[in-house]
Formats: structure tokens, C-alpha cells, sequence
């Protein structure tokens, strides 16, 4: 039997496993940035802004990429910058549903609700793609997918009806509906780069789904000058932030996780964000969910882990099973990268 390859280490810690830590704890910071930008930057600005900050560094990155290939070129010919025909229109269309549809939601929605209500309904979108599998792809709809769904909108329900437990941070039917609508272009974006990311590889897909995104926003790039001339230097450094580490920092390091780890237990790690979100909203902006709102998070969060089968399963004889491998949804800008070593090994810079 063959033995997994040991991870690297620092410290003691393992590369991956702090890979995964930066990542979440990224996704998460970029929620409370978000809520925190609110009265400085207007959906649409905010996510042109983002956009042209993780721009710049994924350049770099493409750049230094390609020039160590190139130094290190074996006989194979190195890719094209660009894919072409169906995959370049993919990748487009993943960028436009998912850097730019899904940014502009998200940071509307929340100028309705709190950080970590709005992290919890975008937390939908891996029921949302199986549902989407289910639909268009032929996988049905198995007893642990329809429990899951079931518990999670009932937990929606919940939160639209809890609250907030801070004045200014109600949580009303609006902010729900942005929300889930954030949750749908996110889950839209993912099916894309799915079909996507069989012909091109993961950093060029995360560059160029970028790319289309900011150019897609480039509307909103005269409202994001006239705002940037009235925002002071502390909300400059926060939007130039969500670009550069929640974006492309973040997006990085999860590669680099999902490479070397199992795919279900990356699956699960991301369901701890809304949590982190939660602290972090807490701790930064003193703003709270209701108890009920809380509920209804833990019930969202539990009826995607019984969708995805993220839970440890028990078996005759006291086995239990471990998560069983599903694709895997990140945040707020994440992947769809599924078990198997042929699209795994191919993420070495996923979105």
C-alpha cells in the first residue's frame, strides 16, 4: 500500500494546514471589510476597486510563473497566455458571474446586513451547485441533499426573521434576497469554472476570471474616483486590502492547501468562516447576529454539511468514516476543485 507524501513543515506546523488557516481566516476579514466600507465606497465602486488591487498582484504572479517555467522548460511547449474559443468564453463568463455579479451583491447586501449573517447565507452556494448538479447534470437528488437543502432554508428563514443585535445592522427580507442572490451568481460562477478548468489551468483561469470581472466593472470606474477623492487613507488601505489578500493572497494559499490535502477535509475547513466572521464582526465592529439569527446560521451551516456529506458517517462494527471527498466551494471568490488527482494536481493556483 502506498504511503501519502509527509507535507512540509514550519515550525512544526504543517504548510498546508497553515495554508488553510491563512485562507479562511482572509475570507473571513473580507466580510467584516466589506460591512466596515460601507459608508465609504458604493457596491459598485467597492468591488471595481477590489478588483483592480488583486489585478495588479495576480499579474506579478502569472509573470513570475511563467518566466521560472520558462527557465526550467523541459521539452513540453509552454501554454498560451490566453485560452481559446469555448474555454476563453468560459472563463469570461465565470469572471463576470462570480469577480463582478457576486462582488457587487455581496457588498450591497451588506449595507443591509450584518458581516456574519451575510457570511452565513453566502455559505448556501455548495447547496446550490448540487442542486445545479441535480437539475442539469444528472446526479439527482439523494435523501442527504434534500435533508440538507431542508434544514438550510429553514435556517435562512430563521435569519431573515431574527434580526440584528445591533441597531444599525438590521438584517431585513432585502439584505436576504442579495444575499442568496450573491449565493446563486457564486454557485453559477463555480458549475463555469468547473467546465473551465478542464482546459485551462487554475492561475490562468483565476487571472483571467479576474481580469473579465474588473472589465466589467469598469462602469462603476468613475463613482469609484469621485468616492476615492472624499475616502480618507484608512479606507483606501481596507479596499486595496480586500484585493490584495482576500483575493489573491487567499486564493493562493488555498491552492497550495487543496494540492496537498484531501478535498473533503478542505471542504470542511471552509465551513468554519462564518464563525470566524462572526468574531472577528464582534471584535471589529461590535455588531452581532440575534440569537435566533445564530440559529439559523448553525442550521445553514449544518444543512450544508449534510448535503456535501462533510460529516463523519458511523458504521457497523463502531467504524466511522471519515468526510467523503465532493467538490469543493470556497468563499468568497473560491473553486470548484474536485477529488480526483487529475483536477487536484492541476490547482496550483486556484481562484
Amino acid at each position: 500500500m502506498t504511503s501519502r507524501p509527509s507535507s512540509p513543515a514550519l515550525l512544526g506546523v504543517s504548510l498546508p494546514a497553515l495554508a488553510a488557516l491563512i485562507t479562511v481566516v482572509l475570507w473571513a476579514s473580507a466580510f467584516v471589510g466589506i460591512r466596515a466600507l460601507g459608508d465609504s465606497f458604493s457596491p459598485g465602486a467597492m468591488a471595481f476597486l477590489r478588483l483592480l488591487a488583486a489585478v495588479l498582484p495576480l499579474t506579478v504572479i502569472m509573470l513570475v510563473v511563467r518566466l521560472r517555467r520558462r527557465s526550467t522548460a523541459d521539452d513540453r511547449p509552454l501554454t498560451p497566455w490566453l485560452p481559446r474559443g469555448r474555454a476563453l468564453m468560459l472563463v469570461i463568463a465565470y469572471g463576470v458571474a462570480w469577480f463582478a455579479g457576486y462582488t457587487i451583491l455581496l457588498n450591497w447586501a451588506e449595507q443591509h446586513l450584518d458581516a456574519g449573517t451575510a457570511a452565513l447565507l453566502v455559505n448556501l452556494a455548495p447547496i446550490l451547485v448540487a442542486v445545479a448538479a441535480g437539475l442539469f447534470f444528472g446526479e439527482g437528488f439523494p435523501r442527504h441533499l434534500v435533508i440538507g437543502m431542508t434544514i438550510a432554508f429553514a435556517g435562512v428563514v430563521l435569519i431573515a426573521t431574527g434580526g440584528s443585535a445591533t441597531a444599525d445592522a438590521h438584517a431585513d427580507w432585502l439584505g436576504v434576497l442579495l444575499g442568496i442572490a450573491a449565493a446563486v451568481l457564486y454557485a453559477s460562477g463555480v458549475l463555469i469554472q468547473k467546465s473551465a478548468l478542464r482546459s485551462v489551468d487554475a492561475l490562468t483561469a483565476t487571472w483571467l476570471g479576474a481580469l473579465a470581472g474588473l472589465v466589467a466593472t469598469l462602469p462603476f470606474a468613475p463613482a469609484a474616483v469621485a468616492e476615492l477623492a472624499h475616502a480618507d487613507a484608512s479606507a483606501i488601505a481596507a479596499v486595496i486590502y480586500l484585493g490584495v489578500g482576500p483575493t489573491a493572497i487567499a486564493f493562493s494559499t488555498w491552492a497550495y492547501a487543496l494540492a496537498r490535502t484531501d478535498a473533503g477535509a478542505m471542504a470542511a475547513t471552509t465551513l468554519v468562516v462564518p464563525a470566524i466572521v462572526i468574531l472577528m464582526s464582534w471584535a471589529l465592529l461590535d455588531e452581532l447576529p440575534t440569537g435566533v439569527g445564530i440559529v439559523g446560521g448553525v442550521m445553514c451551516i449544518g444543512g450544508v454539511a449534510i448535503a456535501r456529506q462533510l460529516l463523519p458517517r458511523s458504521r457497523r462494527g463502531g467504524r466511522v468514516d471519515g468526510p467523503r471527498p465532493h467538490p469543493v466551494n470556497d468563499e468568497a471568490l473560491g473553486s470548484d476543485l474536485e477529488s480526483e488527482p487529475r483536477v487536484a494536481g492541476r490547482s496550483t493556483s486556484s481562484t
